[in-house]
Parts: C-alpha cells; sequence; structure tokens
C-alpha cells in the first residue's frame, strides 16, 4: 500500500507542477524571453532553469525515472521561489511554493516505488 502511496504523491505533485511549467515552456517556444532574474544569471537562462524545475523534471518523477535525483531541480527551483521571488511576501503568498518545496522534498527522501520505471 505504501507504493500505492509513494505514485499518488508523486503523480498529483508532479502533474500540477506542470500547470506552472507548461506556460513557461510556451514562453521559451514563441521566444517572449522575459522573465524574472531571482538569482542573478538572466532572463532566458532563468527561464530555461524554471522549465527544467517545473515541466521536464516532474515528467520524469510522474514516470519514475531516477526520482530521487529529478525531485532535486524541482526543489531547487521552489526554493528560489519560496525565499527568493516570494522573500518578502506574506505566507499566504508564498504557500502554494513552500507546498511543492515540502512535497517534491518528500519525493526526493522516498523515491519512486515500486511503481515506477526504476522501482525504487
Amino acid at each position: 500500500m505504501n507504493h500505492i502511496g509513494l505514485l499518488l504523491l508523486r503523480v498529483s505533485f508532479s502533474v500540477m507542477m506542470l500547470t506552472h511549467g507548461y506556460p513557461k515552456l510556451m514562453k521559451l517556444v514563441e521566444g517572449k524571453m522575459s522573465f524574472l532574474d531571482p538569482i542573478g544569471i538572466g532572463e532566458v537562462p532563468s527561464l530555461i532553469l524554471a522549465v527544467i524545475g517545473e515541466l521536464i523534471c516532474p515528467v520524469l518523477v510522474i514516470v519514475g525515472y531516477k526520482t530521487k535525483y529529478s525531485a532535486l531541480p524541482v526543489i531547487a527551483t521552489m526554493t528560489v521561489a519560496t525565499f527568493v521571488v516570494h522573500a518578502g511576501d506574506a505566507l499566504a503568498k508564498k504557500e502554494l511554493a513552500l507546498l511543492y518545496l515540502f512535497g517534491f522534498i518528500a519525493i526526493a527522501l522516498l523515491g519512486g516505488g515500486k511503481h515506477s520505471i526504476d522501482r525504487s
């Protein structure tokens, strides 16, 4: 039964994250490169990293490919969202980023379970 819980955790958090990553991918594809630069590396690299953290890696987490490692870029992205982008905001404003952060930390610690490509 624990493996069903891991599957539910992986798929639910990742599918919800895709709703944030897909619009960023569309910005990238359409050449609309204006984006926040929260860590000072430039707008385009920041957008590319956000697409990796919010779209590519969640897809890998859904299928359970290198789940523990695939969750790490998502954790990094949500750490920046929580503590840099929303640093001065009230808890209610940064709550969603925190929920994703803790969810993907749990995924990174627990792995994909037996219902994953890696069966870890």
